[in-house]
């Protein structure tokens, strides 16, 4: 996995750095073709934004997360990320699964 951290209005310190790369190490433990991470920190005003681009094979998911601590939006972002990748997977093995069964039982489309 690519991590690609930038920050906008922001220096990121390596603690921010370990942190984000430790809670995205949970994204990993659930799907493991996730090819490349962009995630941009914002300051705005009393707001911390953190967005996020997640290329997995096949596809890209985009997630964000506002709050007014860093590290509750990075908490926040993984969950919303953790979720989203979950029904990814969930949905691409059920496509698959779903293809194999209704071929052995023959009820497959154009039958």
């Amino acid at each position: 996995m690519n991590l690609h951290l930038s920050g906008h209005h922001l220096e990121i310190t390596p603690s921010i750095r370990e942190y984000l790369s430790s809670k995205l190490a949970r994204i990993t433990h659930h799907f493991d073709h996730v090819i490349d991470v962009n995630v941009v920190l914002t300051v705005e005003k009393l707001d911390r934004k953190i967005e996020a681009s997640v290329h997995l094979s096949g596809k890209d998911i985009h997630c964000e997360s506002i709050h007014a601590d860093m590290y509750a939006a990075i908490d926040g972002l993984v969950d919303k990320l953790d979720r989203t990748i979950i029904k990814h997977k969930e949905k691409s093995l059920e496509r698959r699964h779903g293809a194999a069964r209704g071929k052995r039982d023959g009820t497959a489309a154009g039958q």
